[in-house]
């Protein structure tokens, strides 16, 4: 080959890096060309109607899909499986190219094959890349932020998948390699599934709900109209439901640092952290963001109910007989000071228990928690999300005050509802603060640098993949 060949040749294949081909023109293909000409990329499209061009981004030239095949070395379908047929037609044009696929499905199960493995048999010469199916057109266009940053790969070239992992750092995307294109079925499945880590918490929360309102529904309604033949079922709406909400906020709550008090005591058991807790410990632990943005939710809507109490018909009900009694009978309500001290310590400690939820709540956002460091993180989630289960706690024991003493409290044998919700929280609290004392924490952080304990004759520990980061 001529020098002059060479030059052109080499000439050629720089400027082949910097040309990136669209194959789709819908949504998808034009927020990924949006994005890829902010970045410097020159885009062209491949259309089968490139005279109807009026929605691409401007700068982007559209072509042919066999002209666009040949001026880029990466190739991004973005195109329905349905509609691939049109690329065996192009199998000369597109011998040696990088195809990355981006495709879905509408349901699991649809095909045998993953959509890349089929797209490598319609055109052997050409290098499949199973990328970007889990990046939004929506995500694109705002930038990518927070959980939708990732991009998943996988393929059986190196040098393919590195092409396609470089065009995603320089759109400001990180980048996971998944392994060959057998992973592709996986990949695929990702965007089909539908609130994987809520069904935990959901079900939880949905029980909780259920138990509870049926709980209080039997002491309050039906007990008052079985014994005392009062129809009081117009309190389901508000007095029912504002009782039920934060009792199911706070059990929630507290379920959320219950698996980590447990982890903690498996590990002073086991004198290692190199013991692999039970897995139904580590899916509860997965879930603890997702169960405490439901508390979170529920705490709101006792917030909301709370709010509209002093509005409702039967409390101006209450208020006028009341009023009107002390007149007729000439009456004067005493002032208790212990009472004002109760209310007042009950609304304050509900005050400050909320406002350190919904800054939990907040730093669990990823654009939040991502400005965090480590120890930010575990202090604000930690010792605040202890500190605010102490002050929900204790906002319902002061609700309760001296009423689990008098006998009448107990309808049907049964125990007022707030004091069902107490046993978790006073369970999570009582441990915690044994695992604090200086003895027990000290034996803690040794586990936890890697401290083992000698082990028995006979039964070594056995190291295996560590477990998550505990936030206690």
């Amino acid at each position: 080959m001529k020098p002059d060949s060479v030059a052109m040749s080499t000439l050629s294949s720089v400027c082949k890096q910097d040309v990136v081909c669209i194959f789709g023109t819908g949504d998808f293909g034009r927020s990924l060309g949006l994005r890829l000409l902010q970045a410097g990329y020159e885009v062209v499209y491949g259309s089968r109607d490139p005279k109807n061009s009026a929605l691409l981004p401007k700068g982007a030239k559209v072509m042919t899909h066999e002209e666009a095949a040949q001026t880029a070395r990466v190739i991004f379908v973005a195109v329905h499986r349905e509609h691939y047929d049109f690329l065996t037609s192009l199998s000369p044009a597109l011998e040696g190219k990088v195809l990355v696929d981006i495709s879905n499905n509408l349901s699991r199960g649809l095909y045998p094959q993953s959509n890349a493995e089929y797209l490598s048999t319609l055109v052997p010469g050409a290098v499949v890349v199973k990328a970007f199916n889990t990046i939004s057109a929506w995500a694109l266009q705002s930038g990518g932020l927070d959980a939708n940053r990732q991009v998943l790969i996988c393929g059986n070239n190196p040098d393919a998948k590195q092409a396609v992992v470089d065009i995603a750092h320089s759109l400001g995307l990180t980048a996971l390699d998944r392994g060959s294109l057998k992973a592709a079925s996986e990949l695929e499945d990702i965007p089909l599934q539908l609130f994987p880590m809520w069904r935990l918490p959901f079900r939880i929360a949905v029980g909780l709900l259920a138990v509870l309102f049926i709980y209080v529904l039997i002491r309050d309604v039906i007990y008052t109209w079985v014994m005392e033949k009062k129809d009081i079922s117009f309190r389901i709406m508000v007095s029912l439901a504002n009782k039920v909400f934060p009792m199911v906020a706070l059990v929630m709550l507290a379920l959320c640092y219950l698996p980590g008090v447990m982890a903690a005591f498996l590990q002073l058991y086991n004198g290692t952290k190199y013991r692999r807790f039970p897995d139904w410990l580590d899916r509860w632990m997965l879930c603890r963001k997702q169960l405490g943005l439901l508390a979170l939710a529920f705490a709101f809507l006792h917030v909301l109910y709370t709010f509209a109490i002093p509005i409702r018909y039967y409390v101006f009900h209450r208020r006028f007989t009341f009023t009107s009694t002390m007149i007729k009978e000439n009456k004067t309500y005493e002032f208790d000071n212990v009472m004002a001290w109760r209310s007042d310590s009950y609304l304050a400690m509900g005050m400050l228990g909320f406002a350190l939820f919904v800054l939990l709540g907040i730093t669990s956002l990823p654009s939040v928690s991502n400005s965090l460091n480590w120890r930010e993180f575990s202090c604000i989630q930690s010792k605040l999300g202890h500190l605010t289960l102490l002050l929900c706690t204790a906002h319902t024991f002061l609700y309760g005050w001296d009423k689990f003493l008098k006998p009448s409290a107990y309808k049907w044998w049964m125990p007022p509802g707030y004091m069902l919700s107490l046993v978790v929280p006073c369970v999570v609290l009582i441990l915690k603060l044994f695992l604090i004392t200086p003895c027990m924490d000290r034996t803690i952080t040794r586990i936890r640098q890697g401290w083992e304990r000698s082990a028995k004759a006979g039964t070594p520990h056995k190291k295996g993949k560590s477990n998550q980061p505990l936030i206690l």
